[in-house]
């Protein structure tokens, strides 16, 4: 591992070894075919000549859907171009040290990105900002074209203008997890943006609070 000057302010210093390969991270680059969608913008592989799996993987999709949840956007700053990805599955892990965790697919071309530049900021949407999660949950080169942000203090990561708060964080640690991998971020800096209403995602659908 490289000298420890490098690692940012809160990462653990082994963080690194959790990390997946950089042939592996080369890898999720390219195109892969994709059959089933699992939250916005996220799809996984399944092998569409086997209609029980296919079958299973929608059951397993529509079952979990009943599980109403908040949307938000990962965003990072890789080679000085912005990059980020919506992701439903967020959630607090820890206060002590405080930790939160996102969970991105193995397909995604975003997090290979934030894998390199060691930290994130998790941007909470808010009940308008269904367009933006579309936006940010595209294969679009230049998903920011159109986007209002600003670099956080500490990670000078994208925070969304409207969001509803955000998280800054360092990469703690990468576990994989099936076709997926958990991202632990350690929390360097936090603030609430307003008192809207929140963006849901609930059976396949957006929705908000009333």
């Amino acid at each position: 591992m490289s000298s420890g000057a490098e690692i940012p302010e809160g990462m653990s210093a082994d963080a690194r070894e959790t990390w997946p390969s950089a042939e592996l991270i080369s890898s999720w680059l390219g195109d892969v075919d994709l059959d089933v969608e699992w939250r916005p913008g996220e799809v996984s592989e399944v092998h569409a000549d086997d209609p029980d799996a296919v079958a299973r993987a929608r059951t397993f999709r529509d079952v979990l859907g009943s599980f109403a949840s908040g949307v938000t956007v990962v965003t990072a700053v890789s080679n000085g171009e912005p990059v980020g990805m919506t992701c439903q599955s967020f959630s607090s892990v820890s206060l002590d040290p405080p930790l939160v965790l996102f969970i991105p697919a193995k397909t995604s071309r975003a997090w290979p990105l934030m894998q390199r530049a060691g930290r994130f900021c998790v941007n909470f949407l808010a009940h308008d900002q269904a367009e933006l999660s579309n936006t940010m949950a595209s294969r679009g080169t230049d998903k920011f074209a159109s986007v209002d942000w600003e670099p956080t203090e500490q990670t000078g990561s994208p925070l969304l203008h409207g969001a509803l708060g955000y998280v800054d964080c360092a990469i703690h640690a990468v576990h994989e997890a099936g076709d997926h991998y958990v991202v632990i971020g350690r929390v360097l800096d936090l603030a609430l943006g307003g008192p809207e209403r929140p963006l849901l995602f609930y059976r396949g659908a957006y929705t908000t609070t009333d």
